[in-house]
């Protein structure tokens, strides 16, 4: 079955990927023979991963989390999930103009 996945790498960075198998995929990411990015931060932990139907659907995930902040990541790896909507919010700091100028001609 397809998976999307997240791995934890030496640096403390996170790798998202997704397979056909997942079992086959982790050999690779630890024997150096994986992606360019994991290669140079031997050794990789797998934190998460998600069961898909379709190889596509594992693919869309994978996009979709690699656009996440690492927050946002963190909570889904600890399946916080609940937390999820409120880390997709983009806060401004207090006082914090957007730019726009909302005052009525």
């Amino acid at each position: 079955m397809p998976h999307t996945y997240i791995l934890r790498c030496s640096d403390g960075s996170y790798y998202v990927g997704s397979t056909r198998n997942l079992e086959r995929r982790l050999e690779e990411h630890a024997s150096g023979m994986g992606a360019a990015y994991t290669r140079t931060r031997l050794p990789v932990e797998l934190v998460f991963a998600e069961e898909c139907e379709r190889l596509d659907e594992a693919y869309a995930r994978e996009k979709q989390i690699q656009g996440w902040s690492r927050k946002k990541r963190e909570a889904l790896i600890a399946r916080h999930l609940d937390a999820l909507p409120g880390l997709s919010v983009k806060r401004r700091p207090r006082g914090v103009s957007s730019g726009f100028d909302t005052r009525t001609p």
